[in-house]
């Protein structure tokens, strides 16, 4: 009975080592944190885009997938650039094309 007495008091007395360490180390964190030059290296995740960057980046995206396409039916059509031109400029004139 002793025996399991001392091993218990052990473990609980580790326990408590364990949790005095971990607030030591939680309190010298937070001195850290305090101090008004502290450069601590804290992992953070990429860099935050603004709203703006990403409409950006998609409407970069949707003009490289329209000009894809529109050189793939260029070709699949044999149609010349010139002509091609042409029928866009009188779509946007008419009001079908922003």
């Amino acid at each position: 009975m002793k025996q399991q007495k001392s091993n218990r008091s052990m473990d609980e007395r580790e326990k408590l080592r364990k949790f005095r360490e971990l607030d030591d180390a939680f309190a010298e964190a937070l001195r850290e944190l305090e101090k008004p030059n502290s450069r601590l290296s804290i992992p953070t995740g990429p860099p935050v885009r603004s709203l703006a960057e990403l409409e950006e980046e998609d409407e970069q995206q949707r003009q490289r997938l329209f000009e894809k396409r529109l050189m793939s039916l260029m070709r699949e059509y044999a149609q010349p650039s010139e002509s091609v031109a042409v029928l866009l400029r009188t779509l946007h004139s008419l009001g079908h094309i922003a």
